[in-house]
């Protein structure tokens, strides 16, 4: 099936960046896209200073604009950071995922959140306005089982392991890496959870704004399972495609058969809840 991967370049005017959004998707549909995903933060500015002003409820007002394209196209749509979610006094940062019919399939609220301090390059604290999530999130599709991650989570193998573990064949990862990790690890984390887990990766993030306060590397990419880069962006809007192969999976899976191989009498991950 086609996966589409939308970076998108996100302006402050949040009316402007979700009627441009769904103008995408629909481009995206008409060359035969199956499933189609957004970056984080698609519909704001990505900041913590930005994060109280944009939130909405789910369902609200971008929610209620990406089921109605999902349906008109008959995709599914997985919504990127579609906003900053506001539910009983805090904010998450959530991804919502949209079936053919337009009815919401999942909603990922993400896990581990970004606090970091790179000296002299970079320092960003999420959870000075965020709450993290508690839960996995996996949606099926008539072609296979997506695990849903953002940005961030995609530096815990054990969560793209759970997604292993739940049968899921595809994982996607709206995310925002900046210019100081984008360069050293935006790639090879993508590449490292395809390999470690048998699975395509894709990741799609905003397309770069040298102007913005918060500098997204862009580069929106999918791996397969063997460890290859099969799709690239480069920092400019773009919507870039790729067919996934899930016999080429089911090969790569035959030839190295690393699921059946675990010791899962010397070590095993699990869940909590």
């Amino acid at each position: 099936f086609r996966l589409a991967l939308i970076q998108l370049h996100v302006s402050a005017v949040k009316s402007d960046n979700l009627q441009r959004a769904c103008g995408l998707v629909r481009e995206a549909s008409a060359k035969g896209a199956k499933v189609v995903a957004l970056p984080e933060c698609f519909n704001s500015p990505y900041g913590t200073q930005y994060f109280k002003e944009y939130a909405e409820k789910i369902p609200g007002e971008s929610t209620q604009m990406l089921s109605e394209v999902a349906k008109e196209c008959s995709i599914y749509l997985v919504g990127g950071r579609s906003i900053p979610e506001e539910d009983d006094g805090k904010l998450y940062n959530t991804c919502t995922v949209f079936g053919p019919d337009g009815a919401i399939l999942a909603k990922h609220r993400k896990v581990h959140l970004f606090d970091i301090n790179v000296p002299g390059k970079i320092q960003f604290k999420e959870s000075e306005t965020l709450s993290p999530g508690n839960s996995f999130s996996v949606f099926d599709t008539p072609y296979c089982k997506v695990g849903l991650g953002i940005c961030y989570d995609i530096r815990f193998a054990e969560m793209a392991q759970i997604y292993g573990q739940k049968g899921c064949q595809l994982l996607i990862y709206p995310g925002a890496f900046n210019l100081t990790t984008g360069p050293a690890h935006w790639e090879l984390l993508q590449r490292g959870r395809a390999v470690d887990n048998q699975v395509y990766v894709a990741t799609v993030s905003p397309a770069r704004d040298e102007k913005a306060s918060y500098v997204a590397w862009g580069h929106s990419t999918v791996v397969n399972p063997w460890g290859e880069v099969i799709a690239k962006a480069g920092a400019e809007e773009t919507v870039i495609y790729t067919d996934i192969d899930l016999k080429k999976l089911a090969e790569i899976r035959q030839q190295i058969p690393i699921l059946s191989q675990k010791r899962c009498d010397l070590y095993g991950i699990e869940t909590k809840k």
